[in-house]
């Protein structure tokens, strides 16, 4: 088996067997790209550790920070423990080897007057798209979606919505969970729903729908909360994952419940979630700073 059908028939496994998704699938291939590349002439056979050690340096040297070369490592260990499984190789030589530190970079948070600016309404230049906007984004914040998750969202939801309060997402590795819809995001839904017939084509099932009619895409989600955010005076960039973030933080600082939130968010393990107790110190520290007689100058 050659490497390139090799990388193929591995990923093939991740993809089906596995259900990771198309992006994790993809950047498998262009780190397993890079590994091929760096390898040249050597067999994948006879690489040792100390050539996976050169080759992370010369990754390292081209200006990819630690966490890339952390998921890149953790593609080709398991690329090669796949080929272990298999007889191709007699040892994995990414044993052992880790990625360089890089500072960790806590996730960026609107405030809560700074979300209720960009959840306030307003007159937009088409009215159909303001109201899918202002739904999109209320729910957003409300249930603390991925991007992938809300563009993924059909109309049937609109019932548990109305009736129950909550839906059902599918996040990643098709896992389900439910999520509660706040009281303002189910008027936005609603609102959005009376007209959502004058955009969509008659024949189209997602929820939310750009300008042609068909599902709206992860590109113009992000184009129109950055203009929204511009529009409205915000002074950071604005981006999808920011609602998340500020969602995560905001009821954490409310309720303390860590596992709550990570229910919420659907993260696979505690850790994940726990970057947003910093979050929640720094709004502590700030509330102690304006607050403590002794903390001001």
């Amino acid at each position: 088996m050659t490497p390139v059908a090799a990388v193929d028939t591995w990923l093939a496994e991740l993809s089906d067997q596995r259900r990771l998704s198309p992006h994790t699938v993809s950047n498998y291939r262009r780190d397993l790209e890079k590994l091929l590349a760096a390898a040249g002439e050597t067999t994948l056979a006879s690489l040792q550790v100390h050539h996976v050690r050169r080759f992370v340096a010369q990754l390292h040297g081209q200006g990819l920070g630690g966490r890339s070369l952390a998921r890149t490592l953790s593609a080709w260990r398991g690329f090669f423990g796949w080929l272990g499984e298999r007889g191709l190789v007699k040892a994995n030589p990414c044993d052992g080897i880790r990625p360089p530190k890089s500072p960790r970079l806590l996730p960026k948070a609107l405030s809560v007057d700074e979300t209720a600016r960009l959840l306030a309404p307003f007159e937009d230049d088409d009215p159909l798209q303001g109201a899918r906007d202002l739904a999109m984004f209320e729910l957003f914040y409300s249930s603390g979606l991925r991007l992938a998750e809300l563009v993924s969202l059909d109309c049937d939801v609109l019932d548990s919505v109305a009736h129950e309060g909550e839906i059902r997402v599918l996040g990643k590795r098709n896992k389900l969970r439910l999520v509660p819809v706040g009281s303002k995001a189910r008027e936005a839904l609603a609102a959005w729903s009376l007209v959502r017939d004058g955009m969509a084509r008659p024949e189209e099932k997602a929820l939310f729908v750009g300008q042609r009619g068909a599902r709206i895409s992860p590109r113009m989600v992000e184009a129109r909360l950055t203009r929204r955010a511009v529009l409205l005076g915000l002074p950071a960039h604005v981006h999808p994952h920011m609602l998340r973030h500020s969602f995560a933080s905001h009821v954490l600082q409310s309720s303390g419940d860590l596992r709550a939130v990570q229910e919420m968010l659907g993260h696979a393990s505690i850790a994940s979630t726990q970057v947003y107790t910093h979050l929640d110190f720094q709004h502590l520290a700030k509330v102690y700073d304006a607050a403590h007689p002794r903390a001001k100058r």
